[in-house]
């Protein structure tokens, strides 16, 4: 069920919004109207893109927050309902990464990813399904990435949480269902590569510089996803062809497409630069109220990588046509 008002008479919360998808998220919000509700540890951050909110036309409220705080998470909520009156909207964007090989992440940072990512995102759920239950129907917002569906090296933490985002959103979407709140809706959004400071602030084990694989792709794509679904709800909604493709790939052909994205992303994810061990904002908060994170270079590429992704996907998807042909052959 989609919102029961218009955006611009709606309240939507979103967390993660100092910086990356979540501040793009609230910009495009607000400029339909709608007020929002920025929550993130990094208060300045949060103030810097409220004022920008304003100036685009929505109502904004800065409510600081770490959402592995069950007790907190609900605190935003319930401010959120005081200051508008109600909750139309829940988006669980808040996320850190941490990157390097499974047996050399330190397990302090690997839980915290599993908290933050996961957690965090069964607190929003958790708080904000009585408030929309109460407004009488209402829309959350998963943000899942399309690692929630295919997987890549040096990402296992990453990779963990986003699978268990995806599996908590199809099990909550199945009980509203039979419990009779279908005027909720859940809904799962899995973005491609994005040009947001995510890559500059994980943890980063490999003594490497990290950079985002090509195809790169601006915040506002998955932003005006998320509008769409808020108007529109669907189960899944991709965010970026590249990552349509490769969901594509992952699911004609599981094993060919881990292969072959291990091989790329291994290949593609490393700059020249070197790094030294960091927690990066795993336990401490460092945005600065950023969209992007500056990787306008590698999104010229995307051109060329999205056709390169199809190329594969089709080539994937013949292979497979081949071979399940062969087997029918094979037991006639």
């Amino acid at each position: 069920m989609p919102l029961t008002r218009t955006l611009d008479d709606a309240t939507v919360v979103i967390t993660g919004a100092s910086s990356g998808i979540g501040a793009a998220t609230a910009y495009a919000l607000a400029r339909r109207g709608a007020d929002v509700v920025l929550a993130a540890r990094s208060e300045d951050a949060l103030r810097r893109v409220a004022a920008h909110c304003r100036e685009l036309g929505g109502r904004a409220l800065v409510v600081p927050t770490d959402v592995t705080d069950a007790e907190a998470v609900r605190q935003l909520a319930a401010q959120a309902a005081a200051e508008f009156g109600r909750i139309d909207a829940w988006i669980n964007n808040a996320a850190v990464g941490v990157v390097g090989l499974f047996d050399e992440i330190p397990v302090a940072e690997f839980r915290r990813v599993l908290t933050v990512n996961l957690l965090g995102t069964v607190h929003g759920t958790k708080a904000a399904l009585p408030w929309l239950d109460a407004a009488g129907g209402g829309v959350v917002v998963n943000n899942a990435s399309v690692l929630a569906e295919a997987a890549m090296p040096y990402q296992s933490a990453y990779n963990a949480a986003k699978h268990g985002i995806r599996g908590l959103s199809d099990t909550v979407r199945q009980e509203l269902r039979v419990t009779g709140r279908g005027h909720i809706s859940v809904c799962t959004v899995l973005p491609a590569t994005i040009d947001t400071p995510f890559f500059r602030h994980a943890a980063n084990h490999t003594g490497q510089e990290l950079v985002p694989p090509p195809p790169v792709y601006p915040p506002e794509v998955v932003a005006e996803t998320i509008v769409r679904l808020l108007r529109r709800p669907r189960r899944e909604a991709y965010a970026g062809g590249a990552a349509r493709l490769l969901g594509l790939q992952w699911r004609l052909a599981p094993a060919l497409a881990e292969r072959v994205l291990g091989w790329y992303t291994a290949r593609t994810q490393f700059g020249p630069g070197v790094r030294l061990d960091s927690t990066g904002n795993v336990f401490r908060p460092d945005a600065a109220g950023e969209q992007t994170g500056g990787w306008h270079g590698r999104r010229r590429q995307l051109v060329r990588m999205t056709a390169a992704f199809g190329l594969a996907a089709a080539g994937t998807a013949v292979g497979t046509m081949a071979a399940m042909n062969r087997r029918a052959r094979a037991d006639r």
